[in-house]
This record gives C-alpha cells, sequence and structure tokens, in this order.
C-alpha cells in the first residue's frame, strides 16, 4: 500500500523531530539534567503550577525553564520572578514547540547560563492537547495536565496525550463543588489508555496535591543524594 504524500511528509518530518530530540536528550544527559515536557490545553494551569514548583522546590534542585509560547513573554516573565534561568521561545504560528526550536534554547542556556550546575529544566509547551504530544523535544517525562472546568471526556476525544504522559495533574480541583464533573471518572478514563499513568490531583489556589507532585518531580531527577543545590551550598 502506498502511503499519501501528507503521510509521508508527516512521517517524515517526526523522524526528523525525533533525531533532533535524541541529540537535545543526550546534552541533558550530558550535563545531568532531567528534562521534564509540561503539556496541556490553554489554560489549564501550567504557569501556576511551575510557580507553585519553583516556589516549593527552592533550595531541593537547581531548576531552569524553556518557555514556549506563541507570542509575547507574559509567562517567562512571570516566572523570572522566582530568580532561576528562564529561556523564551516564541513558536509564531506553530501550536507546538518542537526539538530544533528546544535546541535554540539549550544553545541560549549553554551560552548565558551553567548548565552543569542545573538539576532540572522544565520546558512549558504551547497550550494545545494534540500536537505537543507527537513532537518530543528529549525530555526524560512528560507531563500531562487537565483542568476540571474542561470536562471528563477530554481524554478519550484527545487521546494521544494521555496515552503518551508520564504524569497526569488533574488541576484546579478546588472548582470540583461547583461543576458537574468527577475527578474519579477523569482519572477511569484516563487509565482505560495508560494503566500506569501516575495521576495527582491538584490545587495551586489551595496547596492541593502539591507535595505529592513535588515528591515525583523529585523522584524523577536524575541526580542521585543531595541535590547540586545542597552540594554548592
Amino acid at each position: 500500500m502506498h502511503q499519501t504524500f501528507d503521510a509521508a511528509l508527516g512521517i517524515d518530518l517526526l523522524h526528523v523531530n525525533q533525531s533532533g530530540a535524541d541529540h537535545n536528550r543526550a546534552h541533558f544527559d550530558a550535563w545531568g539534567i532531567t528534562c521534564m515536557n509540561i503539556m496541556s490545553s490553554p489554560g489549564a494551569g501550567k504557569t501556576a503550577l511551575l510557580e507553585r514548583t519553583l516556589e516549593g522546590l527552592h533550595g531541593d534542585l537547581a531548576i531552569a525553564v524553556i518557555e514556549g509560547d506563541m507570542t509575547t513573554e507574559l509567562d517567562a516573565d512571570r516566572l523570572r520572578q522566582y530568580g532561576v534561568p528562564v529561556i523564551a521561545i516564541n513558536t509564531g504560528r506553530s501550536c507546538h514547540l518542537d526539538a530544533k526550536m528546544v535546541a535554540g534554547g539549550l544553545h541560549t542556556l549553554e551560552h548565558s547560563y551553567d548548565p552543569n550546575a542545573l538539576d532540572l529544566v522544565l520546558v512549558e509547551n504551547v497550550g494545545n492537547l494534540v500536537c505537543p504530544a507527537e513532537f518530543e523535544v528529549g525530555e526524560h517525562a512528560k507531563v500531562a495536565l487537565l483542568s476540571v472546568t474542561e470536562g471528563e471526556d477530554k481524554p478519550l476525544k484527545y487521546p494521544i496525550m494521555f496515552q503518551e504522559a508520564d504524569c497526569l495533574l488533574i488541576t484546579k480541583v478546588d472548582l470540583v463543588p461547583y461543576l458537574d464533573v468527577s475527578i474519579e471518572q477523569i482519572a477511569a478514563n484516563v487509565r482505560q489508555m495508560n494503566p500506569n499513568v501516575t495521576i495527582i490531583a491538584v490545587s495551586t489556589k489551595t496547596g492541593e496535591g502539591l507535595e505529592e507532585w513535588f515528591g515525583w518531580v523529585r523522584s524523577r531527577s536524575v541526580s542521585t543524594g543531595e541535590s547540586r543545590v545542597h552540594a554548592h551550598a
């Protein structure tokens, strides 16, 4: 069976991107950095989660952020207030970060900071439930966010991201009393496709679930023993 031109082009694009992602991962590995790709639809709470994460893990892990947005540096500026390296990438009309864009971010990181002093790079992807999950950027773990305001059916309607996720954060759970939504049903729908995914219900407003999330992040860090923060204290 012959592939259509569009199908073949898509496979070629993903193949080229995968090569770039593998190259980025090799840099992360050489520097001793864990990279996490944070993905969700727009407005699910990625930036708010990163704010609480930078605050909560301050003193435990040395963290940098690669911040992807189609336009502006509004989110990047929010995160810079926490005193960590933040590399902003504007994607223009592209609905996701890809390996080449992140490679440019790594180039900036390498020349402006000391990557060998970092434990963790958090990549905040463009808000989109489809494309970011298909284009790896060199991450060691994929983290998907789904807010309770989006409904229980999104994992079934947009399955790829939830199939690929290593961790799913169900966000804005403080709003559950005001909505016709079940956290248990969201989790059940996700586990239909990804039975081994870690699922954590969180609220950046009340703090619910954040310590469990921080623990998961620490557990996935490549650093063993004391982090670089403590090593250089």
